[in-house]
């Protein structure tokens, strides 16, 4: 997501994604079209009685609308401030909360994996979202009913955020209720596990918010149903792999230096693209050769090779065209570092580089300090995740030697 940071929140980051200034203007419309609807209801629920010739004339109701919108996503900053300020307590740091066009999003630098804390982190949410519909309720009792347009945006607020706290607390994970599930399912089995059955779950709660938005013709909840589903496969995968890599370096599952396919700055595009043809990989370090031995000085892809239009391949080199901003991993790191790292950085290899310090250990690998010792790749990881699922470990005789 596209977001700019418009303040913080208790030292949270509070930010706003493009989405949400395409949906807030859409929100008050929708609210202010329908006003006479809404009002009429607020009449007979909570005995209102709002004028609703007062509020349905002239620009009355997009304004008004407008207001409903802005307090509904100042309850959204709300509900995540209530899932972030329980996290900090447990010492999970929170990176920003985004405002967003399906509501909010409070980005976790790391999950909890203690059922207890997550249950608790989950519900702290919709608690929050009630007691802001409780407050809005009591603001409308105290309000005149004389303030027709006021009490129609505080009896609003108050029906939407209760409505909205018990929304999030259908089992469709990764949904507050969702989380509130996998939580009481990790009690007596593993994290990994839970997630699971708590994404499978979630996904069929998807398809059926799917099909019932499809019927009723509303295309929010279509878009809730297709967000749920994409977030609940993409968490438990998630989850799988660091509980399949939990004791698995990079070291284990690179392909070792003696085994990479290399080429050196002056090799012509040409060359380069018919080598990725003949040998199946679509990245290689370059190296740069001399009598002191090898540098490495730079990556390339097939990416960077195709930007060079094919009549002119002859006349340009890997040097022309090849990444010399690289991004490196050490052989010790954790095997999830580099996933994470790949996925942060949306490229599909890391070099593995190795750097002594003063200390003797490794600090942050740069590659003109250290020395090249392997590559890994997604084709690595994903080839490591079948292994790893299939035999339990990673032994040397099984490491992948993949590096495409």
């Amino acid at each position: 997501m596209r977001s700019f940071r418009i303040g913080s929140l208790f030292g949270i980051p509070i930010k706003l994604d493009l989405t949400f200034l395409l949906v807030l203007p859409l929100f008050a419309y929708l609210i202010g079209t329908q006003i006479e609807d809404v009002a009429g209801i607020l009449n007979d629920g909570l005995a209102a009685g709002i004028d609703i010739g007062a509020i349905s004339g002239g620009t009355t109701p997009l304004l008004l609308g407008l207001a409903a919108a802005v307090g509904l996503f100042v309850g959204v900053v709300l509900h995540e401030l209530g899932h972030s300020l329980t996290a900090q307590r447990y010492g999970f740091p929170i990176d920003s909360i985004t405002l967003w066009l399906f509501g909010g999003i409070a980005a976790f630098s790391e999950m909890p994996e203690d059922w207890r804390q997550e249950l608790n982190i989950a519900v702290a949410g919709p608690i929050v979202s009630v007691l802001v519909g409780v407050g809005s309720y009591a603001l409308f009792v105290v309000t005149p009913e004389s303030l027709s347009g006021v009490r129609f945006v505080l009896g609003y607020l108050a029906v939407l955020n209760v409505a909205l706290a018990f929304f999030n607390m259908l089992p469709a994970f990764p949904m507050d209720g969702g989380r509130v599930l996998r939580a009481l399912l990790a009690r007596n089995q593993p994290y990994a596990k839970a997630t699971q059955q708590a994404a499978s779950i979630g996904k069929l709660f998807a398809v059926l918010m799917g099909l019932f938005g499809l019927f009723s013709v509303n295309i929010i909840l279509i878009g809730v149903a297709f967000f749920v589903y994409i977030a609940a496969s993409s968490e438990a995968q998630q989850v799988t792999m660091k509980a399949a890599f939990q004791d698995v370096t990079v070291g284990d599952i690179m392909t070792p230096v003696e085994d990479l396919h290399t080429v050196e700055p002056d090799t012509t595009v040409a060359e380069l693209i018919e080598r990725m043809f003949r040998e199946r990989h679509t990245g290689y370090p370059v190296v740069e050769r001399s009598a002191t031995g090898e540098r490495l000085v730079g990556l390339v892809t097939l990416s960077d090779a195709r930007e060079v239009d094919q009549v002119e391949r002859e006349a340009y080199t890997v040097a022309d065209v090849m990444t010399t901003d690289l991004q490196t991993i050490t052989p010790d790191s954790d095997a999830m570092t580099a996933i994470e790292r790949m996925q942060e950085h949306g490229i599909g290899r890391l070099l593995v580089v190795e750097v002594p310090d003063a200390g003797g250990s490794f600090g942050d690998p740069r590659p003109e300090d250290g020395d090249l010792v392997g590559l890994i790749s997604r084709s690595d990881v994903m080839t490591a995740l079948d292994i790893v699922q299939q035999s339990g470990a990673v032994t040397p005789s099984s490491r992948p030697r993949t590096a495409d």
